[in-house]
Formats: C-alpha cells, sequence, structure tokens
C-alpha cells in the first residue's frame, strides 16, 4: 500500500510539473508582448531625426522638420533623440510618420513597416522616372543588345516591355554598369506581370508603367540615372 501511495505521489508531482511547463511555454514573452504594443506618439517637442527622399531620390537626414521639402514629408522616417526617447528603431522595421501632419497637429501617431517598404513608399511621393505608360498603342518591339552573362546572383529585376525605350535605357544602364539582373517581359510572361503586381500592391505604388526596378526589395518606378547610382553605388 505503501508503494502505491509513493507511485500516486509521484505521478502527481510528475503532472504538476507538466503543467507547469506548459503553461510557462504558451505565454507570451515579455519581448512579444512589447513588439505587439503600438509605436509611441511622436510630438513636435520629441528629440527625433528625420530620414527622407530628396527630389533627386537620394535619402538625407535632418533634426530639423522644417528642413524636409514637402514633396516628401507624406513618408518620413523618424528615430529617437535623446535619453528619455523611445528607442524607435529594430532590426527589421521602422517608424514612419506623415511628417505634414506632425507639423500642423503639433503630434502623429507612427507606422511601423519594412526598410525596402518606406523607402520605396517615400521614393513613390516624386514624379516618376523615364517611363512608358502600358495603356494605350505602342510601336513595334525594339532591337535590344545581348547582356553578358554573369555568374553572380541578380542585384536588380527589371520589369519591363520589348517597346519601352525607358526600359533601353535602364536595360542599358545595368549592362554598361556590370550589374548582375534579371531582365522580365510582363506582356510575354503573364507570371512576370503578376509577380510585378504583387509587389507594387505590397507597397501601395502604382505598376501601370514601364520599367519598374527591383533593386534589393525596393521598388524604382521609371529610369532615373541619379536614383538609380544611389541604389547601386555599392552592390
Amino acid at each position: 500500500m505503501r508503494f502505491k501511495r509513493s507511485a500516486f505521489r509521484s505521478h502527481t508531482v510528475f503532472a504538476f510539473l507538466v503543467l507547469v511547463g506548459a503553461c510557462k511555454k504558451g505565454a507570451p514573452s515579455s519581448h512579444s508582448a512589447q513588439a505587439e504594443l503600438p509605436p509611441p506618439e511622436a510630438s513636435k517637442d520629441s528629440s527625433l531625426l528625420f530620414t527622407y527622399v530628396e527630389p533627386n531620390g537620394i535619402f538625407a537626414t535632418t533634426d530639423k522638420a522644417e528642413k524636409v521639402p514637402e514633396v516628401a514629408r507624406r513618408m518620413v522616417r523618424i528615430m529617437g533623440l535623446g535619453k528619455n526617447e523611445p528607442r524607435r528603431l529594430n532590426d527589421a522595421n521602422v517608424e514612419v510618420i506623415d511628417l505634414g501632419e506632425l507639423l500642423a497637429r503639433g503630434k502623429t501617431r507612427p507606422r511601423v513597416m519594412s526598410l525596402e517598404a518606406f523607402e520605396t513608399s517615400a521614393l513613390g511621393q516624386l514624379p516618376p522616372g523615364d517611363s512608358c505608360p502600358l495603356a494605350g498603342p505602342h510601336g513595334p518591339p525594339l532591337a535590344e543588345a545581348p547582356a553578358t552573362p554573369s555568374d553572380d546572383p541578380p542585384v536588380a529585376i527589371l520589369y519591363r516591355t520589348s517597346w519601352c525605350k525607358a526600359c533601353q535605357s535602364a536595360r542599358q544602364y545595368l549592362v554598361s554598369n556590370r550589374i548582375p539582373f534579371i531582365s522580365k517581359d510582363i506582356e510575354k510572361d503573364t507570371s512576370a506581370g503578376r509577380e510585378l503586381a504583387q509587389k507594387a500592391s505590397r507597397f501601395g505604388i502604382s505598376a501601370d508603367r514601364v520599367p519598374i526596378i527591383d533593386v534589393r526589395g525596393r521598388l524604382l518606378v521609371g529610369y532615373d540615372e541619379t536614383r538609380m547610382n544611389g541604389f547601386l553605388a555599392d552592390w
């Protein structure tokens, strides 16, 4: 009888430990719970750095909100300065505000997005580079010089059509600068068209013109040599 009671007690203790372990495993960690909290509100009195895109497509940073050009104020990344300012940076995402709202109301609630999404959306505020609308009649296909094969992994994906002169300019830039790339004709390859539409939708930009160049996850609408230099200077 003593043996049975001891065995029962052992099973009870084991079951309790299993239950406690299961509860601990299922409970969210403090890090996870903190990650789900909305980012702290930004105000004019906050000590912040503002990262924005210049009209030439180059990104810049300032601690003076008024210095950000109006054309770029809708998508501005913020980073905290000072000991009392919340840390506004992590390994995967950034905090983005409408700077116009901050200047008008004195405060605003940031949005969290990936760095790639921010840079694509910020560039999307600017007028597109040299490009061709997909709608309307188009001329015959243009001749293309073959690209030099490369064993390096592609740095860019060029979404294009066969008749688009701006697409040819973008392609020539990539070839001349020996940048490994993949060229996808969205009219001949329906899967490439769907792929581009999904990327554009995810970043909130229009895919109604070509070329659109995917550079390491950022989308550039149209061909602009200055913007290409900024994104591909250290490929």
